[in-house]
């Protein structure tokens, strides 16, 4: 029989029908489910699905609109799809979840405090350096200029300038240590 006349006969609830176009459908709608899910295991389950709504639903096929062959690989290929839509969209949900779930290791609020009062001690420690100090340091470290670039720009000689952040930069580190 072809199939055709085997899905009418699984309409009306035949059995044997039924064994029959599981006989003769199964192989193309695994290896068509096959090539879209990929995954044998997953293939496997697809085209069981299929075989099942195929008992359910043998009663929707209109063999005016198509042969039966042709009805049942366009419902495999739609189940088929879903898989795969669907395990990517688990997996997409799963990442998503997994970037909302992740908390970072540190208290951000904490972090920010903290960088607030290291700012305020370090400003307390600069207001304790001589004027000619804490010009040089903050040109250097702050404007970001070069030891030399400093040295131009206030018109001093660099072995001046050098003198100058040295000193300054360990006036600095005693006064932050002894902050800490």
């Amino acid at each position: 029989m072809e199939a055709d006349e085997l899905l009418t006969l699984v309409a009306d609830g035949d059995q044997k029908a039924f064994e029959e176009l599981y006989g003769l459908v199964s192989g193309p709608v695994f290896g068509l489910v096959r090539r879209v899910v990929r995954d044998p295991a997953q293939s496997e389950e697809v085209t069981q699905e299929v075989l099942l709504e195929l008992w359910r639903s043998a009663a929707r096929f209109d063999p005016r609109r198509g042969s039966a062959l042709s009805w049942i690989l366009t419902v495999a290929h739609r189940r088929a799809v879903d898989r795969v839509r669907s395990a990517r969209a688990a997996g997409e949900r799963d990442l998503r979840e997994a970037r909302r779930a992740h908390h970072p290791a540190y208290d951000q609020v904490a972090e920010e405090v903290e960088a607030g009062l290291e700012r305020e001690s370090v400003r307390r420690c600069l207001d304790r350096l001589t004027a000619l100090q804490r010009q040089s340091v903050t040109l250097a470290y702050y404007d970001g200029y070069t030891y030399r670039e400093v040295a131009e720009r206030l018109r001093l000689p660099l072995g001046t300038v050098k003198t100058r952040m040295r000193d300054g930069l360990g006036r600095l580190r005693d006064c932050l240590d002894g902050a800490a």
